[in-house]
């Protein structure tokens, strides 16, 4: 019924939604309509009853924490922050934590920059050369890491397990 009334109201997202053939509690495989999230939030906009209100405002209230965030990424760092020391655990922890996923991120960076850079120079062409050129500019992270970590004589980059046990009360 839903989706008659939104085809019927012009509704862009009908047009995305697919049909896939997906397993029903009998067993039996029936054409069922799916859409991706941007889809979904989509459906959930145009409902048009009192019921979906708490939901329609519980995604403005996300969408504009994202918004937040975007402007401002500390918003994002303090609330992971209180949300370890909500679960428990030692300050020492959230510290190493939050240095453990900066130095990821900058790995990361330099991951990225480095595989941009090969293939500007190297241009691959198909799936196996750009693969090639990924593992190289991974590659050189990889060895920065290592040798940033001999230097320190300390580990950057730590098994999250391992930190959840070692440094937990």
């Amino acid at each position: 019924m839903l989706k008659k009334r939104l085809k019927d109201e012009g509704n862009e997202t009908v047009t995305n939604c697919n049909a896939l053939k997906l397993k029903a509690k009998d067993g039996k495989y029936r054409l069922t309509d799916v859409v991706d999230i941007e889809g979904m939030f989509r459906i959930i906009e145009s409902i048009p009853s009192k019921n979906a209100e708490p939901i329609k405002q519980w995604l403005a209230k996300l969408g504009s924490e994202r918004i937040d965030k975007i402007f401002d990424p500390s918003i994002s760092v303090q609330r992971s922050i209180d949300l370890y020391r909500a679960k428990g655990y030692s300050e020492a922890w959230i510290a190493k934590r939050i240095k453990v996923i900066q130095n990821r991120k900058e790995l990361n960076d330099l991951s990225e920059e480095a595989t941009k850079r090969i293939s500007q120079k190297q241009k691959p062409n198909g799936l196996s050369e750009n693969i090639e050129v990924a593992h190289k500019g991974s590659k050189i992270a990889s060895n920065t890491r290592k040798d940033l970590e001999n230097e320190l004589q300390e580990s950057i980059v730590s098994n999250n397990n391992r930190l959840n046990y070692e440094y937990k009360k």
